[in-house]
């Protein structure tokens, strides 16, 4: 089985599974269930995703670079490694202050 040429039960490097694209965000997802979605993103340096709510919990992880991410009107600044959980419900929002790479899990929550 595969998800986007992505095969199960294969290894695969995370950074290498998108591309940086000039003037762009890109987004690839990775698995797309009932229970939540894995999405992989990258932004090009100076690239948004303007504030906005998610109605589930989502928790973001920088592969590579840095970005700010600002939630409830603060801002986190986050580099490789650094992980962050945005809570469900309150305004966030993502600028890429050098090149970015982004792995997104978003938990939804059965009602």
């Amino acid at each position: 089985m595969a998800q986007d040429n992505i095969l199960y039960s294969n290894s695969s490097n995370i950074n290498s599974l998108i591309a940086y694209q000039e003037g762009a965000v890109v987004s690839r997802t990775l698995i797309n269930k009932k229970v939540g979605t894995i999405t992989l993103f990258s932004f090009d340096e100076g690239q948004s995703l303007s504030e906005h709510t998610a109605p589930f919990d989502a928790f973001a992880q920088v592969i590579d670079g840095e970005a700010e991410i600002t939630i409830g009107g603060i801002n986190h600044h986050l580099i490789a490694g650094d992980a962050i959980i945005m809570p469900g419900g309150v305004p966030h929002a993502v600028k890429a202050t050098k090149q970015f790479k982004m792995l997104l899990v978003m938990v939804k929550q059965a009602d």
